[in-house]
């Protein structure tokens, strides 16, 4: 498709173009919201098929679902499996592989044609976390990228912020990342202490955050900051602002060094006297908790969507292992004992997969609601992690190995009951729509 001779600048353009060209077919994926039943009649459920990840599968889906899921699919093996150890080394993934996977169109797959976007669907962002999860490479922060920090701008800027941020984000050439947590403050957002004060039409921005995933290479930061310490309750007294790598004031500070998610870059950010002008405000004063409980829903299903993608990915590879493992004069997957662990463990990730697509289905039609989403993330995260231990016990001592991919899995797995509001808080959630007379 590139002529000889042609330069660098040349070649991307042209396989920018290509890319385009092919995920214009999906440019009308909005559509199949309505026709999901249709276009799945007839596709096995995961349960049926020869391997839980086989394209083709699952009716929420359609042939032009697969199509994008074979492009994501070629991306994830070629551009993050074979760099991604180097990348752990080094506590983050390259530019390159962000601006490859703009070019690739896996970036801000939702958002429209005039951004840069194909203008997908939720089902079609879901193939791009899912097929991550299948190549058991978490080091890539696309989704949070993606699908947490893009829509808040999308939903809640104003036409110069989206001009601004969205296009070069969907290019891969903007990171980006939301910064809630505190040394202080973690699933209880209304404990939070960085603050912004009104200083004639410019805010003054002071506090520390930590924990902040894309954070030490992010180009620009959503920040939930205190306005109104007046207010009746914190909750009415948040704003969003949109904080540049390079402001005076912004540091980032060190890349912490986490048990798991080793090559995705995690990092402190503090914020000292940062002057921020009134267009930095994202959306409108003391309405920012209000966003993030409108927003926090997707987020978590995209934790559970993972979890389950990540659990199909330990059951097949530990199939795998077993088959070719032999103990005690056979092959371990003869063992009745080893046999029914499989069993147990295939059966239960049918049933979560089965409530995660119920769930994407749910959200593909703009339905989908907290208490649920909370459901999904608590159930499916500890579902995750029960699974990944039962997965490497049966990789044996090897499983504890790092050069064993399950090993991966395992340390991956044990923050996903802690982020994205921890698990007991999700059962708070649940519980209060059951216990309320509302």
């Amino acid at each position: 498709l590139v002529p000889s001779g042609a330069d660098e600048n040349m070649a991307t353009s042209m396989l920018t173009n290509c890319v385009r060209l092919f995920n214009k077919q999906l440019r009308n994926v909005s559509r199949f919201s309505t026709s999901i039943k249709r276009h799945g009649e007839g596709r096995p459920e995961v349960s049926q098929a020869a391997t839980m990840m086989d394209i083709g599968t699952r009716e929420i889906f359609s042939s032009e679902h697969d199509m994008f899921r074979q492009n994501v699919r070629r991306f994830f093996q070629e551009e993050v499996v074979p760099p991604h150890s180097k990348w752990e080394k080094d506590g983050q993934v390259s530019r390159e592989v962000w601006e490859k996977a703009g070019q690739n169109g896996l970036l801000g797959v939702n958002v429209n044609e005039e951004h840069g976007g194909i203008g997908g669907d939720v089902l079609s962002t879901a193939i791009t976390w899912e097929e991550q999860m299948y190549v058991n490479c978490s080091g890539p922060g696309f989704a949070l990228h993606s699908d947490i920090v893009m829509p808040y701008i999308s939903h809640y800027g104003t036409k110069e912020q989206i001009e601004k941020f969205i296009p070069r984000m969907v290019a891969g050439t903007c990171i980006g990342a939301i910064a809630m947590t505190e040394p202080g403050a973690g699933s209880d957002l209304q404990g939070i202490r960085t603050n912004a004060k009104k200083d004639g039409s410019d805010y003054i921005l002071n506090g520390s955050k930590v924990f902040i995933t894309n954070g030490w290479m992010s180009d620009v930061v959503i920040v939930v900051a205190i306005t109104n310490p007046e207010a009746k309750s914190k909750a009415h007294g948040i704003s969003l602002f949109l904080v540049e790598d390079g402001m005076k004031g912004f540091v980032k500070g060190r890349k912490l060094e986490k048990i798991g998610f080793k090559a995705q870059d995690t990092a402190e950010l503090f914020f000292e006297d940062v002057r921020l002008p009134k267009e930095s405000l994202l959306g409108e004063e003391n309405k920012g908790f209000y966003y993030l409980m409108q927003e926090l829903p997707q987020e978590r299903l995209i934790i559970a969507g993972m979890g389950i993608a990540s659990c199909e990915w330990m059951f097949e590879e530990t199939r795998n292992y077993v088959r070719q493992r032999k103990a005690f004069g056979k092959t371990i997957s003869n063992l009745q004992t080893v046999q029914h662990k499989l069993a147990e463990i295939k059966t239960e990730v049918c049933v979560g997969r089965a409530f995660v697509d119920q769930c994407l289905r749910i959200h593909n039609e703009r339905g989908l609601d907290s208490a649920t989403a909370s459901m999904a993330k608590y159930w499916i995260t500890d579902l995750q992690n029960s699974i990944a231990t039962r997965c490497l016990q049966l990789h044996g001592g090897w499983g504890y190995m790092w050069e064993y991919p399950i090993a991966r899995a395992f340390v991956d797995s044990r923050v996903q009951p802690i982020y994205g509001g921890s698990n007991e808080i999700m059962k708070e959630l649940i519980a209060r729509t059951i216990v309320s007379d509302k």
